[in-house]
C-alpha cells in the first residue's frame, strides 16, 4: 500500500465506541423496569425504529407509537432518561481513539444509525467530536446502514475514492456492505485487534 491511498477512516459507534443507543438488551432492562410487556414493546420498535433512525421522526413521536400508546405509571421524561442512560463509554477504545488521532494523518467520520436526539446526546455527552472530524449519521442523511448510499455519500462529502478509505464496523453484514463498494473493512471484535490494524494503517502512512 503507497503512502497516498488512505485518506479516511469510517468509523461506526455503537459497539466500538460506545454501547448501542436503544439495543434489544436496553429494551429488555426497560420492560423490567418499568413493567412492560417486552414482546409487545418490541414489535411496535421494529415496525417505527426505522423511520426514528433516518430523521423522519421525533423520540417523543417514536415513544408515543412504542410506549405511551396507553395510560403508564411512568412519566415521559423518566422513560426518556433511561433511555439516555443506556449510552457507556465502551473499555479503551473511545479513550485511546481520541489520543491516536491527534498525529494519525487520517481524518476520520463517522458513519452510524442513530435518531437524532440519541445522536445528538452521544456527541455531546462523549465528546465525539474529539476524535471525528464530521458525521454522517442516518438521521440527518435520511438513508441507514446498510443502504450502500450512505457510505457513497460519505466518499462523496469527503471527496475519495473506496481504495482511499478504511471502514471498521462491529456488525459483519455492514463490513460486507462496505467491502463490495470496494473499501476496505475490517470487523471490530476487540480492542486489541483494532488498535493493531490502526497502528498498522498508519506505519504504512507514514512510508
Amino acid at each position: 500500500m503507497k503512502k497516498s491511498d488512505v485518506k479516511i477512516l469510517f468509523f461506526d459507534v455503537g459497539g466500538i465506541l460506545l454501547t448501542n443507543g436503544w439495543g434489544h438488551e436496553s429494551r429488555h432492562e426497560a420492560a423490567k423496569k418499568f413493567g412492560l410487556d417486552y414482546d409487545e414493546v418490541n414489535a411496535l420498535h421494529n415496525f417505527i425504529f426505522n423511520v426514528y433512525e433516518i430523521g423522519s421522526i421525533t423520540l417523543d413521536e417514536y415513544l408515543d407509537t412504542v410506549i405511551f400508546n396507553e395510560p403508564r405509571d411512568f412519566v415521559r421524561e423518566d422513560f426518556k432518561e433511561f433511555i439516555y442512560a443506556q449510552s457507556v463509554e465502551l473499555p479503551d477504545m473511545l479513550k485511546w481513539l481520541k489520543e491516536w488521532k491527534k498525529d494519525c494523518g487520517f481524518r476520520i467520520i463517522s458513519i452510524n444509525n442513530e435518531g437524532k436526539e440519541l445522536n445528538d446526546y452521544r456527541v455531546q455527552k462523549f465528546k465525539l467530536h474529539e476524535c471525528f472530524d464530521a458525521f454522517i449519521s442516518s438521521c440527518e442523511v435520511k438513508m441507514r446502514k446498510p443502504d450502500p448510499g450512505i457510505w457513497q455519500l460519505a466518499m462523496g462529502i469527503a471527496q475519495v475514492s473506496p481504495s482511499q478509505c478504511v471502514y471498521f464496523d462491529d456488525r459483519i453484514m455492514f463490513v460486507r456492505t462496505a467491502e463490495k463498494l470496494g473499501i476496505r473493512s475490517f470487523q471490530h471484535t476487540d480492542f486489541e485487534t483494532t488498535k493493531k490494524i490502526l497502528n498498522d494503517l498508519k506505519k504504512e502512512n507514514l512510508k
